[in-house]
This record gives C-alpha cells, sequence and structure tokens, in this order.
C-alpha cells in the first residue's frame, strides 16, 4: 500500500504544479485594480512609500483632491498628505482585529457619490492589511531604537544619527555639534537609595534633558548615567549655552526619599562636528571634553576647541 500510495503522488504532483503555474500567472498578469494594489503594497514595508501607492492607485479610479493618513505609532505622530484641498471629505478609521491602524481622509471639491464612497471603502479594504504590516514595522524599529528604561533614542539610534549629520554636514557644510552629559556621583544614588530610585531619577533625568533642549534637538542615552544631545546647525558658543541650561535643569530636580530630597548634577563635554571626521572621532573628543568636566570639579560644561 505503501508503494501505491507514493506513485500516486508521484503522478499527480506535475498536475497540481502545472495548476500552480497557470494560477499564478494569471494572478502576476491580471489588470485589475485589487490585484494590482495589492501586488504593489506587497514590495514594501515603508507606510510612506504605501500611502503613496494608495494614492496613486485610488486616485486611477476614483478622482480626489488631497488625501491625508494621521497616525500615533509609538512615540511618533505618522502623518501623510498628499494634494491640496477640497470641501467634502469622507474620513476612515482604519481598523482590522479589533486595532485601529491610524485614519485615512480623502478630500475634493466635488461631492462623493454613493458608489464612489463605496468604491473607496473598497480599496481601502484591500490596503489594511499591508498597512497594517507597515505600522508593526515602525513599531519594531522604534523599539529598537527606543531605550526601555527612559523611552527615549538608544545608543544604536544616536550611532545612525551621528552618521547621518556627518554626511549632511560634510555635503551641505552645515554646523553640527554634540553635548555628552553625566550625572555625577550616580552610583552613590544607586548605592545609597536602591535601583528603584536610581531609575526613577534616570527616567526624571531624560525628561528634563528633552524639556530643556530645543525642538531641533535630540537627546539619547548614551548608557548608564550618561547621555547625549545632538544639535543641528549648532556652532560651539551656541552649543554651551544649550549645555548651560540642561545643567540648570538638572539640578532643579528633587526626588523625596521618604523624608529626604535627593538631587543630583551633571557634567557635560561638548564639541563641534570637524568636516570629514568620523562619527567615532566626534563622539571622542566630546568624550574628552566630559572627561575634563568631570577631572574640574563636576556640574560644569567643557567645551573641546577646535581651530578653524
Amino acid at each position: 500500500m505503501k508503494n501505491i500510495s507514493s506513485i500516486q503522488s508521484a503522478t499527480s504532483q506535475p498536475k497540481d504544479l502545472a495548476a500552480l503555474q497557470q494560477a499564478y500567472r494569471s494572478w502576476s498578469n491580471t489588470s485589475d485594480p485589487f490585484s494590482r494594489l495589492t501586488r504593489r503594497l506587497a514590495t514594501t514595508l515603508s507606510l510612506e512609500t504605501q500611502l503613496g501607492i494608495l494614492a496613486e492607485e485610488l486616485g486611477n479610479i476614483i478622482p480626489f483632491d488631497s488625501l491625508t493618513y494621521r497616525h500615533q505609532i509609538g512615540h511618533r505622530d505618522f502623518v501623510y498628505a498628499t494634494g491640496i484641498g477640497g470641501p467634502h471629505r469622507c474620513e476612515y478609521r482604519l481598523n482590522l482585529e479589533g486595532v485601529c491602524y491610524g485614519t485615512l481622509s480623502v478630500n475634493r471639491r466635488q461631492k462623493f457619490s454613493d458608489d464612489e464612497l463605496q468604491g473607496i471603502e473598497m480599496i481601502i479594504s484591500a490596503a489594511v492589511c499591508s498597512l497594517r504590516n507597515a505600522c508593526q514595522f515602525i513599531t519594531i524599529e522604534q523599539a529598537a531604537l527606543t531605550d526601555a528604561l527612559t523611552s527615549i533614542p538608544n545608543k544604536r539610534a544616536l550611532d545612525e544619527q551621528l552618521q547621518r549629520a556627518c554626511s549632511l554636514a560634510d555635503r551641505h557644510a552645515g554646523e553640527y555639534s554634540l553635548i555628552l552629559c553625566d550625572l555625577d556621583h550616580f552610583k552613590s544614588v544607586n548605592d545609597q537609595q536602591g535601583h528603584v530610585v536610581g531609575d526613577h531619577m534616570l527616567r526624571l533625568a531624560a525628561s528634563t534633558l528633552e524639556a530643556a533642549i530645543r525642538n531641533s534637538d535630540s537627546v539619547y542615552r548614551f548608557g548608564g548615567e550618561e547621555f547625549a544631545i545632538l544639535l543641528p546647525h549648532t556652532g560651539e558658543l551656541e552649543a554651551r549655552d544649550v549645555a548651560d541650561r540642561v545643567r540648570n535643569a538638572i539640578a532643579d530636580l528633587r526626588v523625596d526619599c521618604g523624608g529626604t530630597e535627593l538631587s543630583v548634577t551633571i557634567s557635560c563635554g561638548v564639541t563641534r562636528y570637524m568636516p570629514g571626521e568620523s562619527a567615532d572621532q566626534w563622539i571622542a573628543r566630546a568624550d574628552e571634553a566630559l572627561y575634563r568636566a568631570k577631572e574640574q570639579g563636576r556640574n560644569c560644561t567643557r567645551v573641546f576647541a577646535t581651530i578653524g
């Protein structure tokens, strides 16, 4: 019986494979809008690219003047918009399996007919699974680039941004500065108050740094009790002012430890990017400035002097 079963399976396989090949050819060559849309969406996990594809395919069938997508993904507000205006709007919450994956609105000058509204809904239904996957991919990327304790970007995120800043600075001759900050005597906080209090202080320090910097700047947890601040379009003098503002903000922090108040200070090392240097060289110079701040009394800012 085993031999007969094997023979039957072997003889039926070419027929099944031929049917599969025929089905694939039909699927890949079909020009209906749903197959074309899903094929195109499957080629990328970039949410922005997917929304561009959706807008293009939708516009080929149902003309519109503008399309806007909004979604909060983790700590990031994601907004995509194409086109301008239109007083008549239809808006859809992209729900799948009980989870919302953003809001999509379509506007145009002329009112949408009932058939057009139904067509938009069908096209969105065909796209929502791919959009869900792209949103989840962004969430995974964010998790990989976010410090779990403080919820700010981590050292991996800093490394990527420093590489990008080096390229932009060299290409456009722009000024970038970097501040490395280190909480002073933080080991004693963990030793005397425990890691629960220490972790709370780190979270407070991170949020205080974010509040003290400008909208154009970004803060990262470099490791342990050390943080980094990247300042685009900023020279050394401006960066030093930011560092001093950061130090004052940290010095004002107070944590109630059951009858006693805990406070900390922070030391800062500042340096601007030098044309042609690597990200590692840039960080090393900021670290040298931070070392001098630690050696010269802490709770101060030191600048790595550069010429030119």
